[in-house]
């Protein structure tokens, strides 16, 4: 290969231009963001960042030696609008084009909006979602005008840590969750609760079982309506609800999407020369939205890609963590609906962690397929790596 493109500025992207490198790429490397901004970490854009603790130096993940070392043309603030169907040329939004031999396709996600009366795309005042830095930015500068009432809309991960980061910064918070409790599908009914318990305890109130039917207010907003009548008064609605991956720049493209980019066990697409990681590629079957997945996969993605068929698995043991209230939280593992759960170090104290926090499994057929740790790290890296050992000899 001569020419290798990398569609997307992201940690995966990145991560997959020091691969290019590293096994030993040496021909052109184009790097094509839709944001004007270089790699960037986005994990502490709901937590340190938005409440003042890290500024944006500390976001960067590359710097000037090694952008240097990578020897990339950067095409930063211009997006793809197209792969043509033998993925040898990627169409840019501006009218350009960029003829290569290999394509990583690194375009992750974006936030989804809110329907009903006033979607957030309508840009009332007042509304925010959180995805990137241009984001962190907006909301960061609203909420440190002086106390709010915040409504974050959506209790998973990126609702949880930007509720516990509103509370920190003194707002007065209220998460708003369509499902009986927050992270079911992630840890199920019983830990769910646990965790759930963080919010109240962290005096964040916690409203559940209700979805919004619709935004009040004119040009800014004031309130949000509930599908079961009640309006909660908010001067910042934060929507955290999810995120879209970005594959429509692939329509009419020879690529399979399905709520991602269909991969092989080794990133690799319908066509050899292209593959696929990150929060937009569904390897295996799977689309994970997690940082470890978009590090980890751009190794076996790359080997494959040089090598023109799959030569090596991005198959790994799923891991995630998240900081809220004060307590991390660390999950490793494949959770099924019948797992039996067991708190085996630690335990609950009116209804949330205790102060020494909790180490749980998941169980089924006598073997543990997940972990689920609150600030019990060292405890937590040990049934991790139990986990990925038994995932080397039993398939999951």
């Amino acid at each position: 290969m001569r020419t290798v493109t990398v569609v997307g500025a992201s940690l995966a992207g990145l991560y997959a231009a020091r691969e290019l490198r590293a096994q030993g790429f040496d021909g052109r490397l184009v790097i094509v963001g839709d944001e004007p901004h270089r790699p960037y970490d986005r994990p502490p854009l709901s937590k340190e960042y938005l409440t003042g603790l890290a500024d944006e130096d500390r976001l960067a993940l590359t710097d000037a030696e090694e952008s240097a070392d990578l020897d990339a043309e950067w095409l930063l603030g211009v997006g793809a609008r197209g792969l043509d169907a033998r993925g040898r040329t990627v169409l840019l939004d501006d009218g350009r084009t960029v003829s290569t031999d290999g394509v990583v396709v690194a375009t992750g996600a974006s936030a989804r909006r809110l329907t009903g009366d006033h979607p957030s795309g309508d840009r009332l005042s007042g509304v925010h979602t959180l995805r990137t830095l241009d984001d962190a930015r907006a909301l960061r500068a609203e909420l440190a005008r002086g106390p709010r009432r915040v409504v974050v809309v959506g209790g998973g991960f990126i609702g949880a840590e930007t509720a516990s980061s509103c509370a920190a910064l003194g707002h007065e918070v209220t998460v708003v969750e369509a499902a009986p409790l927050p992270l079911v599908p992630q840890l199920g009914p019983e830990l769910a609760a646990v965790c759930a318990a963080l919010h109240l305890r962290g005096g964040v109130g916690l409203v559940t079982g209700a979805s919004v039917s619709a935004l009040r207010g004119g040009a800014t907003v004031t309130g949000v309506a509930l599908t079961d009548g009640r309006v909660l008064p908010a001067e910042v609605v934060i929507v955290g609800i999810g995120a879209t991956p970005n594959t429509a720049w692939l329509a009419g493209s020879a690529l399979v999407l399905n709520d991602g980019v269909l991969c092989d066990d080794g990133c690799v697409t319908s066509l050899p020369q292209v593959v696929a990681v990150g929060d937009v590629a569904r390897v295996g079957g799977t689309r994970a939205e997690h940082w470890t997945s978009a590090t980890r996969q751009p190794r076996a993605a790359v080997a494959n890609l040089l090598a023109g068929r799959t030569v090596q698995s991005a198959r790994s043991v799923p891991y995630f963590w998240s900081d809220q209230y004060g307590a991390r939280l660390q999950f490793a593992g494949r959770r099924r609906a019948d797992d039996r759960v067991r708190v085996v170090e630690g335990g609950v104290s009116d209804g949330a962690p205790g102060e020494d926090g909790l180490l749980a499994r998941y169980e089924r057929n006598g073997r543990t397929t997940a972990v689920l740790a609150v600030d019990r790290p060292r405890s937590f890296q040990r049934a991790r790596r139990e986990l990925a050992h038994e995932a080397d000899r039993v398939p999951v």
